[in-house]
């Protein structure tokens, strides 16, 4: 198993930035497809970005693209997504979320597929 401690959560102004941390112990992130999910009160949790467990398949969902960033720090053990240009439809509960099963070329699309979730961090982007 491994355990996920989201950070960087805050209030922001719109066009502002935040940057996102998720640090994964004991097991190594190689290990895993990870990915960062979204979530409004009432409504369904969203994939917001993805990466593979080899590092060389990204997926953003469109809303985002040009403005987050998914990366990873192999040495600090630990998943990044910078976020620029924020938006007021941007506001939700961000959850870091680890795929041990899936195969190691691919972004997985659904919650359902990620066995391991951090606690999950607020950004709130005002107009």
């Amino acid at each position: 198993h491994v355990r996920l401690v989201e950070s960087g959560g805050g209030l922001v102004q719109a066009g502002g930035s935040l940057r996102l941390s998720c640090v994964a112990s004991p097991r190594n992130i190689r290990n895993f497809g990870m990915a960062w999910f979204r979530q409004v009160p009432g409504q369904d949790r969203e994939l917001v970005a993805g990466i593979s467990k080899n590092g060389n398949n990204i997926y953003y969902r469109d809303s985002v693209k040009g403005r987050f960033t998914i990366s990873r720090d192999i040495a600090q053990n630990t998943v990044y997504l910078q976020m620029s240009d924020l938006k007021p439809e941007d506001t939700a509960v961000y959850y870091c979320a680890a795929d041990d099963t899936g195969l190691t070329s691919v972004v997985r699309p659904t919650g359902g597929s990620y066995e391991f979730w951090g606690q999950g961090t607020q950004v709130t982007v005002s107009a």
